[in-house]
């Protein structure tokens, strides 16, 4: 009932999840990323622990398909678990259990997984996979989001669209994107509109937030503020207006 793309930037290290279902707030239980070390999705009949447990040990060093074949191991459930993951060195491992709801399937290629079940057809992963390598010069947050719409066009979800998620680690255990529709009637699309709200001033905080390497981040919000409001100026002259449906500032 959903499909996922899990990523690594090859230019940045930077480690990316997106998300899209017929199912509510599909974003709240698929992604786990530790920052600059791992990434997981967990799906189908999902079993949140899998994604838990699969980063924390990815985290630690052990390899994806000794992680991903141990859980397989355990779980009576497996046979409806789907799950796929990139670990520390970059390798990819996935499962889709056989009694996960067709269509269901994986696959993947230098640094990116794409996996799903209860689609349209093997098109979604596919086109999602070659849309992601067709599209490497994009930004790393649009080429995911690019992915998941080429895998919407090839039919998506069979039953439909509910929800999608997209979420992008810099580095650091907390992310450097988190965005989530929960329950909209096209929800890729409205993907789209959060990312560009996040662009006005929530990308720019973001840039320069406290990290492992810099614990105080900055303190002089004179630069920062200068960036926002360079971007204001920005979109003004292009006429591109704010797509943010909070209370103006007074």
């Amino acid at each position: 009932m959903t499909y996922s793309i899990v990523a690594r930037d090859p230019a940045s290290g930077d480690l990316g999840i997106a998300v899209a279902s017929r199912f509510f707030a599909v974003g709240a239980l698929v992604p786990h990323i530790r920052g600059g070390k791992c990434a997981v999705a967990t799906q189908a009949f999902v079993n949140p622990l899998w994604g838990i447990e699969a980063a924390d040990r990815l985290a630690a060093g052990e390899a994806a398909q000794t992680v991903l074949d141990d859980l397989v191991a355990r779980d009576g459930g497996q046979a409806q678990r789907q799950a796929h993951m990139i670990d520390t060195a970059g390798r990819i491992a996935s499962h889709t259990g056989e009694d996960c709801v067709d269509w269901c399937g994986h696959v993947s290629g230098d640094g990116i997984s794409v996996a799903g079940n209860m689609l349209a057809g093997q098109a979604v992963i596919t086109e999602t996979l070659a849309a992601y390598q067709s599209n490497l010069d994009l930004p790393f947050a649009e080429r995911l989001m690019t992915a998941m719409e080429a895998g919407e066009a090839a039919g998506g979800d069979k039953r439909g669209k509910q929800s999608a998620a997209l979420r992008i680690h810099r580095g650091e255990d907390y992310p450097w994107l988190d965005m989530r529709v929960d329950d909209h009637a096209d929800p890729l699309p409205e993907l789209r509109r959060l990312y560009d709200v996040a662009q006005e001033r929530f990308l720019h905080v973001a840039q320069v937030m406290p990290t492992r390497g810099n614990f105080s981040g900055l303190t002089d919000r004179t630069p920062l503020d200068a960036a926002i409001a360079e971007e204001e100026e920005c979109r003004a002259q292009d006429g591109h207006a704010s797509r943010s449906f909070a209370t103006p500032l007074s």
